[in-house]
């Protein structure tokens, strides 16, 4: 029941249009790694060959856990997957080592709607220490925070499909540690991919908090046992830490971009700062319609893009916003919330020169409400001026 419902939500984001991937497609070298093995693409997958034994954690179906008998790992996108279920998913992963001319038995894969072509790599080193990420991902799709409302129990009772957005992460440490070091360097791992996307103020799907990940991530942790370099702390004060932290960070930033063209100046954006709060293109110019009445929509649509991307607008929300955060996250007592608020919307409003609109109460809609008819009133007078 537990690998139905872990593979389930996996399967949902998936985009079904053929079957496995031709069997004879052409394996190109992309980087070789600090302890000599290579990372080959190989039509949609990406695999890392051993060349000695290797010890991985892997978050996987296909032989996951703790393992120390493995011979690869690969990650693979799925776009190309057809007539594949829960119940079939282990099976096709095992088809997929097999067109690599790997093993099945002896691989530990992972599924994707990624392209292979926006891996991200990114390698640090310390001393004799190098640690490796190589990473594929989006976020925009499926980004979610931990603890928003969850869509299903039962994976047979799961029917609706959502946008790819799977963060898969191979990250190599080129060292000697133990099993739980290498339990620890997840979380670690974890934290950093977290950091990313806060970092870049992703934003869930499925709630109005910053995303904490992607609904379907998954991450293998590879160590190397024939090392002389042993260590047994994988956590934030170590050097081990500090490097896993940055590599994945840099890594998952570049592709999310690669992907998505996920970055902070996409972000430097109006609409992308206040619309896991509700508000977009469509409700404003269903509030501009409202209050002033008919316009052409995409002459309001060309207005709105111009103003989106100011820089006084885009702080003041930025700032808003944040409040907003706070005040949920309780932070900020609902007083504070309005008398902060009220600052912020009657200094961009005095920029603007338009009248600022007050929150009715000290609530959190009452609050996002009020910023957005600030836009549509911003918007209203470069409207109107343009006439």
């Amino acid at each position: 029941m537990k690998r139905y419902m872990r593979v389930g939500i996996l399967l949902a984001i998936i985009v079904c249009c053929s079957i496995i991937p031709c069997l004879a497609s052409e394996r190109v070298k992309i980087y070789t790694l600090s302890t000599g093995d290579a990372v080959y693409r190989q039509d949609t997958s990406i695999f890392v060959n051993f060349t000695n034994p290797r010890d991985v954690l892997s978050t996987s179906l296909l032989n996951g856990g703790y393992q120390k008998h493995l011979s690869a790992v690969f990650n693979h996108d799925m776009k190309g997957a057809a007539g594949v279920d829960a119940t079939t998913y282990l099976g096709y992963l095992q088809d997929v080592a097999r067109s690599l001319g790997l093993d099945p038995g002896r691989v530990t894969g992972m599924g994707t709607a990624a392209s292979m072509d926006n891996v991200a790599i990114q390698t640090e080193s310390y001393k004799t220490l190098t640690v490796t990420a190589i990473v594929t991902g989006g976020v925009e799709g499926n980004g979610g925070r931990a603890g928003d409302p969850a869509t299903y129990f039962n994976p047979g009772e799961k029917t609706t499909l959502h946008k790819p957005g799977t963060i898969n992460i191979m990250l190599v440490i080129d060292a000697d540690i133990p099993p739980a070091t290498m339990a620890r360097a997840l979380v670690t791992c974890t934290e950093a991919k977290t950091a990313a996307l806060q970092e870049l103020m992703a934003g869930s799907k499925y709630s109005s908090g910053l995303a904490t990940g992607s609904g379907t991530d998954q991450t293998m942790i590879i160590t190397n046992p024939g090392s002389s370099l042993y260590l047994e702390d994988s956590g934030k004060h170590s050097k081990l830490g500090e490097l896993i932290g940055c590599t994945v960070k840099q890594a998952v930033k570049e592709a999310l971009l690669r992907q998505t063209g996920l970055s902070p100046q996409k972000q430097h954006s109006v609409l992308r700062r206040m619309n896991r709060y509700g508000v977009t293109q469509e409700t404003l110019y269903q509030e501009y319609l409202h209050a002033y009445g008919m316009i052409d929509r995409q002459q309001f649509l060309a207005f709105l893009e111009q103003l989106d991307k100011e820089p006084a607008l885009v702080t003041g929300t930025s700032l808003y916003v944040h409040l907003l955060d706070q005040f949920q996250w309780r932070l900020l007592s609902g007083d504070e919330l309005i008398q902060a608020g009220n600052d912020l919307l009657v200094l961009t409003a005095g920029k603007y020169r338009v009248s600022p609109s007050v929150p009715s109460s000290s609530e959190l809609a009452p609050s996002i409400q009020a910023w957005s008819s600030l836009i549509v009133k911003i918007l209203a007078a470069r409207i109107d001026a343009a006439k």
